[in-house]
């Protein structure tokens, strides 16, 4: 036998496999592959190798022990022979797959590519080591030979001089979703999706159909579920907080800021939202419900109410020494609220302004004299042109007391202008 032999899963399914002496024992039906990593090479990428083969012979099914088979080319053709039969059973491989059933034209997360794909084909590689599955076929030239007219189509197209490009993903750059087996590499810590930008992992679970995408966000850790519902168009984002438990949902919602939160549970049932107000810690709960007391235009019902504030006493060394203890979000500092005695709003202080300035001026020597601020019951309508006259990035939110009650950003400004509300 040769020392290498690459071949595609359709080129095999339905074949026949022979006898050592040439007789036909019955059809392929399909090769399981064991995904489980060797030990003490966890961190190396997995080489799934094909342990198992289905097989059919009338109507009787068997899964037999693939290391008694070989497969050979002969005049250009691949020819399955069995040595000896041994059969085997798949539940002692921990971590297995079945290439046809569960991988052939089901859905995967395209790594590098950042979306989702479908699988035409799958590319494997014989070696003395054994047979191992090396790529996926995502391309129209797979589609072409899983339905036998791809040397056809190469023919009718040669004059024209027009290939078809083959498209392959590496197995160690794809994620499966949406699968039927349940050991699945999704359920591990380690899943290739915790790389993806909970931007791009958004995009690929809405285009997922409604089963998946809630098998798929369930998978994610709170921290990371909350970055991607943020992210998620309304439509999605309803249909998962309606679909998964109260608990998961209320848990992940604590990890978000109270407005996305206000938001989104505007938009569903009162029971509904009211259950996940009542699961989620008491102090997240009544900031959301705060937030949705405010009507659709008030400025309030826009507003983040994450932000940091200091005493205007303070000085740039002590604030910047504070904010690095806290490490908080970035998007929660572009714009610092500072205050007096009484905790009342005084003025605001950039991050850039805070990082440029002398460490051992106070606050109240370098913030703004005469700052911009609207109040939580103006209407939205006037943020967009206050943002534009005073070309700010976040406009301070406070009461007729003087106390700040959130911060408005422009992105929400923007998100609010596009989603055609009635901000002009």
């Amino acid at each position: 036998m040769t020392s290498q032999i690459t071949f595609y899963l359709s080129q095999i399914l339905g074949k026949n496999y022979i006898s050592d002496d040439g007789t036909i024992l019955g059809k392929i039906k399909d090769f399981l592959i064991d995904q489980s990593t060797i030990p003490g090479q966890e961190n190396e990428p997995v080489r799934p190798r094909v342990v198992a083969i289905k097989v059919r012979k009338g109507a009787q099914t068997r899964v037999l022990d693939f290391s008694s088979f070989e497969i050979r080319k002969f005049k250009r053709q691949l020819r399955i022979t069995c040595l000896e039969i041994h059969d085997i059973s798949p539940e002692q491989f921990h971590n297995s797959l079945w290439l046809a059933k569960n991988v052939l034209d089901k859905q995967i997360v395209d790594i590098h590519g950042r979306k989702l794909v479908r699988v035409n084909d799958i590319r494997m590689v014989i070696i003395p080591a054994g047979t191992y599955v090396i790529a996926v076929d995502v391309g129209f030239d797979g589609l072409l030979r899983r339905i036998g007219i791809d040397k056809p189509f190469q023919i009718l197209l040669g004059p024209l001089r027009i290939n078809i490009p083959g498209k392959f993903i590496l197995w160690d750059d794809i994620e499966a979703v949406g699968l039927s087996n349940s050991m699945l590499k999704l359920s591990r810590p380690s899943s290739k999706l915790n790389t993806l930008h909970p931007s791009d992992l958004a995009d690929i679970i809405e285009e997922l159909d409604k089963t998946t995408r809630t098998y798929l966000f369930a998978s994610l850790d709170e921290e990371q579920a909350a970055d991607v519902l943020e992210e998620l168009e309304p439509h999605a984002q309803k249909h998962l907080v309606e679909s998964l438990p109260v608990e998961k949902v209320a848990d992940v919602l604590e990890k978000m800021p109270a407005d996305e939160v206000a938001d989104l549970l505007d938009a569903l049932n009162e029971e509904r939202a009211e259950k996940l107000l009542e699961e989620m810690e008491k102090e997240s709960s009544e900031e959301v419900r705060e937030l949705l007391e405010y009507q659709d235009n008030d400025v309030g019902s826009l507003m983040t109410t994450d932000f940091y504030s200091f005493h205007e006493d303070t000085t740039v060394a002590q604030t910047l020494d504070e904010l690095r203890r806290q490490q908080p979000e970035p998007a929660h500092i572009n714009t610092l609220i500072i205050t007096d005695h009484k905790e009342r709003f005084v003025s605001v202080i950039t991050l850039g302004e805070l990082i440029l300035a002398d460490p051992d001026k106070k606050l109240h020597d370098i913030m703004k004299k005469n700052p911009v601020t609207v109040f939580d019951s103006d209407k939205v309508d006037s943020l967009a042109g206050i943002v534009s006259r005073y070309n700010l990035l976040a406009v301070p939110v406070i009461n007729m007391n003087r106390m700040t009650e959130g911060v408005v950003v422009v992105d929400d400004i923007v998100d609010d202008l596009l989603s055609h509300r009635k901000t002009k």
